[in-house]
């Protein structure tokens, strides 16, 4: 009797030691599926609210284009100006060269800016002083007035430069990163190529005006954008931070652990 109990128990024992790895796998499988299934959620759902991102960063590049529109328009205006303020060819490339010097200083003095008032903050300095000085070149009537509405534009071109990357950067999730400030260089080349093209049919004052249109789409859009949350949690603007960070990944989005990093960031700079 007590051989059979042994040879029953032992024979439990092994059917229930080959059920066990089985119900582990098929646990196990339906583990991945579950976790797959959350991530493709979370996925999903983040991509929904990638729209603020997107926002955002069109608003930003508008003063990448403004960079390029800069660059761009003393090539097809050159004989225009030239005949209208008979200007010399040497009034002419000073004119040109102006810019330049412009763009040296914006380059130079907007990172202090930039950390005092912001970044949306520079932006809209940036487009003011782009806007003056389109303003400047379409009013001009002489080559004082045109060398100042270019040196005018120059800053706000340098400005840009720097600002808009750094914002993009900043505001872009990890994935979005380098597709999106890659836009960047890729509105520069926009504006110079527009602005070279639709020269040679609008006369020199008109495409002075259409330098003014991303100046005025930077300075509108900023105020329904939010700021840089890594700057504003550099300041210690918590709540800002956090609504700020909230704002471009979705009300519905769990920010916590990109949040955590920012702070751990930012606590090292």
């Amino acid at each position: 009797m007590t051989l059979k109990q042994d040879a029953e128990e032992g024979e439990n024992s092994l059917q229930e030691e080959m059920r066990e790895p089985l119900m582990q796998e098929v646990k196990t499988s339906a583990d991945e599926e579950n976790g797959y299934a959350a991530a493709k959620q979370t996925h999903e759902s983040s991509e929904g609210h990638q729209w603020m991102v997107y926002l955002s960063t069109f608003v930003a590049v508008c003063g990448s284009y403004v960079f390029g529109a800069c660059a761009g328009y003393s090539s097809p205006t050159q004989s225009a100006i030239m005949e209208d303020l008979s200007l010399s060819l040497t009034e002419y490339s000073l004119f040109g060269s102006v810019l330049t010097f412009g763009a040296m200083v914006g380059a130079i003095t907007i990172g202090p800016i930039s950390d005092f008032f912001g970044r949306k903050g520079a932006m809209r300095i940036s487009s003011c002083f782009g806007i003056a000085g389109w303003l400047g070149i379409y009013f001009a009537k002489g080559p004082v007035h045109l060398d100042i509405g270019r040196l005018a534009t120059g800053y706000g071109m340098g400005a840009f430069s720097y600002v808009v990357p750094v914002f993009i950067s900043e505001i872009a999730p990890r994935n979005l990163r380098g597709a999106l400030t890659t836009l960047n260089q890729v509105m520069i080349c926009c504006g110079v190529s527009v602005s070279f093209i639709i020269g040679t049919v609008l006369t020199w004052r008109v495409l002075a005006l259409t330098g003014l249109i991303p100046c005025v789409i930077v300075l509108v859009g900023l105020f329904f954008i939010p700021e840089s949350p890594r700057w504003l949690a550099k300041i210690g603007r918590r709540k800002d931070f956090e609504a700020a960070l909230q704002k471009l990944r979705g009300k519905d989005a769990d920010i916590s652990e990109e949040e955590a990093e920012i702070q751990v960031h930012t606590s090292l700079l």
